[in-house]
Parts: C-alpha cells; sequence; structure tokens
C-alpha cells in the first residue's frame, strides 16, 4: 500500500512539472484585444475598409457598439466637419469619417444640431468596417444622443464603394446613402 501511494505521489509529481503546451492564439469565442495572429503576416493586423484604407483600430464597429469616449480621445480639439482620416501622427489615431458639411444638409438642422465629430466619427468608421445589416450603435457622451445605423446594402456608383443605411436617432429613421472617397472619407449622397 506505501509503494502503491509513494509510486502515485512520484507520478503526480512528475506530471505536474511537466511544461504544458501554451496556445498563442485566442480562442475563436474570445474576445481579443489588439489583433489576432500576430506572429502571421504583416496584413493581419489591419482592419480593412471598404475605401482600402487599413485600419488599426475598429473602435469597437465589427462588435456592434461604437466606442465613442476612444473616438473622441482620437478626433479630441479637431473642429469642423473634414476630420480626415489621419489625427496625430503614427500611433494609431486614425479613424474613417463623414464630411460633416454635407451631412447636415442630409438629415436636417433638427438633428445636425446634435451630431458632432465623435458622431460623423462613429458613423464614417461603421460605414466603412461593418458588413451589410449588421447595426452599429453609440452615445454621444456630450449630448446623450443615441444612434444606430443600420447599413441596408453595399454597392458600386461612379467607380466608388456605397453604402445604403438607415440611421436612427432621436425617434426618426432617416434612409440615407454614402460613398467612400478613397481615403477613408465618406460623403453623404
Amino acid at each position: 500500500m506505501h509503494v502503491a501511494r509513494h509510486l502515485l505521489s512520484a507520478l503526480l509529481s512528475l506530471g505536474l512539472a511537466a511544461p504544458l503546451p501554451a496556445l498563442a492564439d485566442p480562442p475563436d469565442h474570445a474576445p481579443a484585444h489588439g489583433w489576432r495572429k500576430k506572429h502571421d503576416r504583416d496584413d493581419d493586423r489591419y482592419y480593412h475598409g471598404r475605401s482600402g484604407k487599413k485600419w488599426d483600430r475598429d473602435y469597437g464597429v465589427r462588435r456592434g457598439q461604437c466606442s465613442a469616449e476612444a473616438v473622441g480621445a482620437v478626433v479630441g480639439g479637431v473642429i469642423g466637419g473634414v476630420v480626415g482620416s489621419n489625427v496625430g501622427r503614427g500611433d494609431g489615431r486614425r479613424i474613417a469619417t463623414v464630411l460633416g458639411t454635407v451631412l447636415g444638409a442630409v438629415v436636417g438642422a433638427e438633428i445636425a444640431r446634435d451630431i458632432d465629430d465623435v458622431d460623423r466619427a462613429c458613423l464614417g468608421h461603421a460605414l466603412e468596417l461593418s458588413e451589410d445589416r449588421h447595426r452599429v450603435a453609440w452615445t454621444n457622451p456630450q449630448s446623450g444622443a443615441d444612434y444606430l445605423l443600420d447599413p441596408v446594402r453595399s454597392y458600386r456608383s461612379e467607380g466608388r464603394d456605397c453604402r445604403e443605411f438607415d440611421l436612427f436617432t432621436g425617434g426618426k429613421t432617416l434612409r440615407r446613402s454614402a460613398c467612400t472617397l478613397g481615403d477613408g472619407r465618406w460623403q453623404m449622397r
């Protein structure tokens, strides 16, 4: 009995001391912060947008929730309708945007009053990275306005990638279209 117990203890100790293999990639069902397959092709770490641009971050768009706080940190103090696709230098501070001067005219003065650079950036990045019928929601941290973008369909017009979408905000639903300018900016039609 003692011999069997000592033998079992020795085997158990050896089994626990043996190194176990570690998985390099997170499982598919777990959220990955950063990018998957860091050791694979360099191209895999980017999110590929419809405009052809590669984006360092998706700001939660692929999960259906644009992080307005993170977007706000990127656009920061930039003022005006054209935020552009590069904000900052070399630190991953890039985000798609919708041309705001046109956006105000299309959605109407009542709703445009509440739309700021954060909303334009969330809208642009959602158009850039979301799939058709993959809704993206966000709440503006300044105004408290809630938005829900539902990309209805993707199409090409005059050689540009375009999206038809529904935008739900303030109890209203707006059906609009926007086309990419190819540099991460979207222009309302």
